[in-house]
């Protein structure tokens, strides 16, 4: 606001007042007015219309006795419409508004446990915004906007929650490991016991194609040489395996294979063993 012989410049998006011998008279909007101060005008006053913000700090404590500092940040301006009030009627609007805010909070905030004092910072600034517009509206002030912009528990308080939440994902991750072992052991028994069964079965078509082998070779040997008995061809194919298994544990310088008892008549012996148990086998299923 600039004054000059009688002549006062309000400034854009504010407003003046003007008395006349100390007394209200008028509300001078923006631009140049003329105010006669030998006819007892003068200005008393500018006042903003422009959004102000105010941030408040207030230390509360919750249902469950843990003591947080709410900062709650307001936004206000005065009314065109309603200046003289607003200029009059308040001498301190920061110290009144911050003194309704704290009047609220405490009001507020020790009905809820900590954990929903955050869960509803949004109900917390609304109730707030509500009791500041119907007391403040009465001084020619408006409320824009209401935030609570941060809750801070007592440091103590802080370090415990965060323990809290790291026990319990810790928790969590020993769960989903622990399954996650159980999922691999099982598996790996599954893998086990089917490599099992397919060498169970490797076996036995090793088994049969062996018998099946010695059967070809006996009856092939029989029609190609007149007069040999099975028993015969028998004797022969032990004695050229076990000639062929002497030439290949001779062929290794490491092997450890013993045979016991040991000798070429040895090799009479096992076909006599063989032979007597097949034929006990054939006795016992007639």
């Amino acid at each position: 606001m600039f004054s000059m012989f009688g002549f006062v410049q309000v400034e854009q998006s504010s407003v003046a007042i003007k008395e006349v011998f100390g007394k209200y008279n008028d509300v001078l909007d923006p631009g140049c007015h003329c105010v006669p101060w030998y006819f007892g005008n003068r200005v008393a006053g500018a006042l903003s219309l422009r959004i102000q913000q105010l941030d408040v700090r207030c230390e509360t404590k919750t249902k469950d006795n843990v003591f947080v500092t709410v900062v709650a940040s307001i936004q206000y301006r005065a009314l065109a419409e309603k200046a003289s009030d607003a200029y009059y009627k308040l001498s301190n609007t920061r110290a009144q508004i911050q003194s309704y805010v704290f009047d609220v909070i405490r009001a507020s905030v020790p009905k809820m446990e900590l954990d929903a004092t955050f869960e509803q910072k949004t109900d917390i600034a609304k109730t707030v915004e509500e009791e500041l517009e119907k007391a403040m509206s009465a001084y020619g002030y408006e409320i824009v906007q209401t935030l609570i912009v941060d809750i801070e528990p007592d440091e103590r308080v802080k370090r415990a929650m965060n323990e809290i939440n790291a026990a319990a994902r810790l928790r969590v991750a020993s769960n989903e490991k622990a399954e996650a072992e159980k999922i691999v052991q099982i598996k790996r028994a599954e893998g086990d016991a089917e490599s099992k069964y397919l060498a169970g079965l490797g076996v036995a078509r090793q088994r049969q194609a062996i018998v099946d082998g010695l059967r070809d070779s006996v009856l092939a040997f029989s029609e190609n040489v007149p007069g040999t008995t099975s028993k015969d061809i028998m004797d022969m194919v032990l004695m050229t395996q076990y000639f062929d298994t002497m030439k290949d544990i001779g062929a290794s310088s490491k092997s450890n294979a013993v045979f016991i008892p040991h000798g070429p008549g040895s090799v009479h012996d096992v076909a006599s063993q063989i032979r007597d148990g097949l034929q006990q086998g054939n006795a016992t299923k007639s």
